[in-house]
């Protein structure tokens, strides 16, 4: 298979699943194994085309964004306070990240993501009622999110260090717990994903440039594009589904996805 086509393929995949409750990482396992990629080149080209799932939110939320620099009086998610709760978020799971970088790759094991997956479905129902009871707050939106909101979703954030466990999961169902709407924690996850992504993306590129070559940015791009595309879809799809669905159907999903995952990382 061409390397264009086989990027396309990996693109399609991440941009459909990194905003979704169901682990990027499980479905990255997937399509990897199944299109034959190894390798750290292989891995850092998983991470880096997030970016174009990245550019994806800024596309669908830019007026948000561009409140952050241009003030904006409907909105208490804008201007520095909005500056400030997104960094609230940010640095739990950055410096964590950078603390324990090489530890993390430690944790890619099969029985590691498995694990991780079924804990995120755990979690997620845990937000949903479904184990325990949820505490009733009053629902918040993402414009109405309060700094301490902000700084626990981050802490929570820092569960998606655990490969498998998902950073939209963590983030969604860390927010619901803390108050949010479903609506409202699916938003704030998306708006917080783009500094995560463009941190963990620089990183691993500066850390691994010297394997990749000027023949690799047409591929890169390429896959780039694709997960671009795909998230515009994903994104308004599970948008529309938080107005009447709960977390249950994806948390149940990936109770299935963690046997296959297991099998293939430990071929």
């Amino acid at each position: 298979m061409e390397p264009i086509t086989t990027s396309c393929i990996l693109g399609l995949v991440e941009g459909i699943t990194e905003f979704l409750p169901v682990s990027s990482t499980g479905h990255l396992v997937i399509a990897s194994s199944l299109l034959g990629i190894t390798g750290e080149k292989a891995a850092t080209f998983e991470v880096v085309i997030q970016v174009g799932a990245m550019l994806a939110v800024i596309a669908l939320y830019w007026r948000k964004f561009l409140g952050l620099l241009v003030p904006r009086g409907d909105s208490r998610l804008s201007g520095t306070r909005g500056i400030g709760l997104l960094l609230l978020t940010t640095i739990p799971g950055a410096a964590l990240g950078l603390l324990l970088h090489s530890r993390i790759k430690m944790l890619f094991t099969p029985a590691s993501v498995a694990a991780a997956l079924l804990a995120g479905s755990v979690f997620m129902l845990l937000a949903e009622g479904c184990i325990g009871r949820r505490p009733r707050r009053e629902a918040r939106g993402a414009d109405d999110i309060t700094p301490f909101q902000a700084l626990g979703v981050g802490l929570f954030q820092c569960l998606a260090l655990w490969p498998g466990f998902s950073r939209s999961a963590s983030t969604i169902a860390g927010g619901m717990l803390l108050g949010l709407s479903r609506r409202g924690a699916a938003e704030y996850s998306f708006l917080a994903a783009v500094p995560i992504i463009v941190g963990a993306a620089g990183y691993d590129l500066l850390k691994s440039l010297s394997l990749f070559s000027a023949a690799d940015i047409p591929v890169i791009l390429a896959g780039s594009l694709a997960a671009f595309v795909s998230a515009i879809a994903a994104i308004k799809t599970f948008i529309r589904l938080m107005g009447s669905c709960t977390l249950k159907g994806f948390a149940f999903y990936r109770v299935a996805l963690a046997l296959p995952v297991y099998w293939l990382l430990a071929r």
